[in-house]
């Protein structure tokens, strides 16, 4: 269950940080709404994941998770470019949350 927290918690800060985009500096209601939602539910949720996983684990995977997918949805949604030096940048990230799942012994 503390990976499917950790997974909800890392769809919310996505949605929270996709929606900060769109609410353009909280001027437009309802991504306005869907930012605090974000907010609080992946909150929730990763604190529900650190009951069992430790802080270093579970926080760090929850930034660099979320740190990917805004990268990925911001291209999809915003059409965001994919340039060479991102695509680089993402790699070393993807590699430390893989690290720090293998890390975590769960």
């Amino acid at each position: 269950m503390t990976w499917l927290y950790l997974a909800l918690a890392d769809a919310f800060e996505i949605a929270f940080a996709l929606s900060m985009k769109a609410s353009k500096g909280f001027t437009v209601f309802w991504p306005t709404v869907t930012t605090v939602i974000g907010v609080l539910a992946g909150i929730t949720f990763l604190t529900l994941s650190m009951k069992t996983l430790p802080v270093s684990v579970a926080y760090a995977i929850w930034v660099g998770v979320g740190a990917m997918g805004t990268v990925a949805f911001g291209h999809w949604f915003f059409g965001e470019p994919f340039t060479p030096l991102k695509l680089a940048s993402i790699a070393p990230i993807a590699l430390g949350v893989a690290g720090l799942k293998v890390a975590s012994g769960e």
